[in-house]
């Protein structure tokens, strides 16, 4: 269980719009939030950050100084803020936009208009992402695992790590596309290998097909993380022999109920 209560969550809401703000504070108040504080831009939010402990940024795309995915971007650059929460209320559908907030490991994109619903649902992520539940699996202990992350970007290898050191897994090895993956596995036996699907030198699919029928760890767990929305190219993943898809954004009940599946 969870260490944290919504009503003990830092949250800074940074929403040039007054009436949007006090809507989505309206929304927060009625689901038990009380640490509430608000800025207008993204410098105002990157300062604020700085000065006191934040656990959840609430960002709208398009403020005054920067877009809410410059903003992500600044703070996953510092070291200070790499673990802040992060959730973008955004009409925005533009992969332009999207997509390095997806690379960014957000807590979610909602909507507007967004439900209560959802809104409850991205804080529970929220705290999980703080403090999850430790891993339940019968024939293996989390601390003696040992996983290989592979994704180019760091900022995605350090979010899926982070998640997976809170579960209770403490060794990892981590490369930068397929072709890196492929010396690591040549080498060193994996329990669990967890990899991104859009990759240079080598992707996501080719690594699995490679693991799947050339490696000496056929049978290794492999768990893919996309973005893709092409279903041509989803069915060519679905095919190559991975244990599980999951999308970007994506919570941290999604990867611990998917490691706990295929362990």
């Amino acid at each position: 269980m969870s260490l944290l209560s919504v009503k003990q969550l830092e949250i800074l809401l940074v929403e040039p719009s007054s009436t949007q703000r006090r809507i989505i504070e309206d929304y927060l108040q009625q689901l038990g939030a009380e640490q509430l504080h608000w800025v207008e831009n993204g410098e105002q939010a990157l300062a604020q950050m700085r000065g006191l402990q934040t656990d959840l940024v609430i960002s709208a795309m398009h403020l005054q100084d920067m877009t809410g995915t410059e903003l992500v971007q600044q703070m996953r650059a510092d070291d200070k803020l790499l673990d802040v929460a992060f959730l973008l209320i955004s009409s925005e559908t533009h992969i332009r936009y999207l997509e390095p907030l997806r690379q960014a490991g957000v807590i979610a994109i909602l909507p507007k208009p967004f439900s209560l619903e959802q809104l409850r649902k991205s804080l529970l992520a929220t705290l999980d992402f703080l403090h999850p539940d430790p891993l339940e699996l019968t024939q293996f202990s989390p601390d003696e695992l040992r996983v290989l992350i592979v994704d180019d970007s760091f900022t995605s290898r350090r979010i899926v790590r982070q998640m997976m050191e809170r579960m209770g897994i403490e060794h990892f090895v981590e490369a930068e596309n397929g072709q890196q993956a492929i010396e690591f596995i040549e080498n060193e036996f994996f329990d669990l290998i967890v990899t991104d699907y859009n990759m240079p030198e080598m992707d996501g699919e080719q690594l699995s097909q490679f693991i799947r029928n050339q490696s000496t760890q056929q049978s290794v767990p492999v768990l893919m993380v996309t973005s893709e929305t092409d279903r041509s190219r989803l069915a060519g993943i679905a095919q190559s022999g991975v244990s599980a898809v999951f999308d970007k954004p994506f919570t941290v009940d999604t990867l611990r109920s998917m490691i706990e599946r295929v362990l």
